[in-house]
């Protein structure tokens, strides 16, 4: 979320004790069949709103999360009010980029598109059927976990669409998940895994390097080399990162795979954009940055959204407009985003069939909880994810 628009995030769910007898997640996906109607596979976001009616409703979500964005004991005051004041605001903001936001057009069409392959490259667990399911926006994690139930399906893999792990995005996806799957699941029908993070996957890393060498190759040979690459993630409140949320090490590990990846041929840095409200974000924000080096003479900088999967509001406002046209130099540019990338396709089918494959619900860092939380939330939510049931 940018000072002027909202924030991004993602999530991860969980299985019953039946998964882990033998080979786990390994012999229940490769015995799947019909009785259990093939796998589902859940793409996990923030989400956006796709028509401008559908902004306050996005952002009265949004201001509400306490995982997302912490607004102190208040919260559920504070957020309605800063909702209905920056509801006029930010939709005129959709309506400059399209009307709304295409986050949920192109995550139907990842999901889609790589259940598709994941049918040839893993047939054992086929039909794999994909779903989206989002925080703030249609289609609502509620509505897509009763629409899982209704399809009857028993198998599902949550597929956080944050590359980077962070409580306040991923674990907010997995709070509301774990809270929906006890409200509406108690007994564990479906059977959950999750693929909570891939920070420096191959096809991720390979990807954002082509798209920025395509780029690159827009500014003249003679000062390509010494373009500056401003790698772009959303930003966190300090109070999140001094709590000892992974986020920001994770997303510095991706920048060095893709700097490794184009051979530290230019400058590069890390900064961070969207922030709200006056409390400390981590910083530097991206468009001081820009100002910064643009008064220092600095002005050919290539921007690279590298904590989204696709386009939204944070890089088609907040990026091409308040930053690189509002800034009316041509060497400013920005990297395409992941959005329909083939290549970003195959990656997540890739991901998901490794998952597939394994005998692990998530990433062993899913389990292990923030030095500094005291959320009684999060505890359960973990406990619910290692073990696939909910306490009596």
């Amino acid at each position: 979320m940018s000072l002027r628009t909202p924030l991004r995030l993602a999530a991860r769910p969980a299985l019953s004790p039946s998964f882990f007898t033998s080979r786990a997640l390994a012999t229940a996906s490769t015995n799947t069949t019909a009785d259990s109607n093939g796998t589902a596979i859940v793409l996990l976001n923030m989400g956006g709103p796709s028509t401008v009616p559908e902004v306050h409703g996005f952002l009265s979500r949004l201001f509400a999360d306490g995982d997302l964005i912490p607004l102190g004991p208040l919260q559920k005051y504070l957020g309605p009010l800063i909702a209905r004041r920056r509801t006029p605001q930010i939709e005129k903001q959709y309506a400059v980029i399209g009307g709304g936001s295409p986050i949920r057009k192109w995550s139907e069409y990842q999901a889609a598109e790589a259940c598709k392959l994941l049918d040839k490259m893993h047939p054992a667990t086929a039909p794999h059927k994909p779903y989206v399911a989002f925080r703030y926006a249609a289609p609502l994690t509620e509505d897509t976990f009763l629409q899982l139930q209704k399809d009857g399906i028993k198998r599902a893999v949550a597929f956080t669409q944050y590359p980077q792990y962070s409580c306040s995005t991923t674990g907010s996806s997995l709070n509301e998940l774990w809270r929906l799957s006890k409200k509406f699941d108690k007994e564990g029908s479906i059977e959950w895994s999750v693929i909570d993070r891939w920070p420096t996957h191959p096809g991720l890393v390979e990807v954002f390097a082509r798209h920025v060498e395509e780029k690159l190759q827009e500014y003249p040979e003679d000062v390509r080399d010494s373009v500056v690459l401003l790698f772009s993630a959303h930003s966190l409140p300090m109070s999140v990162v001094n709590r000892g949320d992974p986020y920001p090490q994770e997303v510095a590990a991706t920048v060095h795979a893709v700097m490794t990846k184009l051979g530290f041929k230019n400058p590069y840095r890390l900064v961070w954009q969207s922030q709200v409200g006056p409390s400390p974000w981590l910083g530097a924000q991206t468009s001081k940055t820009v100002e910064s080096y643009v008064k220092k003479g600095q002005t050919n900088l290539l921007l690279i959204p590298i904590a989204f999967t696709s386009d939204h509001i944070e890089t088609l406002h907040e990026l091409d407009l308040e930053i690189i046209h509002e800034s009316g130099c041509e060497g400013i540019k920005r990297a395409e985003s992941l959005n329909g990338d083939p290549g970003f396709i195959q990656a997540l089918a890739d991901i998901a069939k490794a998952h597939l494959e394994g005998d692990k619900r998530s990433s062993k860092q899913m389990s292990l909880r923030c030095p500094m939380c005291v959320s009684e939330k999060c505890e359960q939510q973990k406990k619910f994810f290692a073990t696939g049931k909910h306490p009596e």
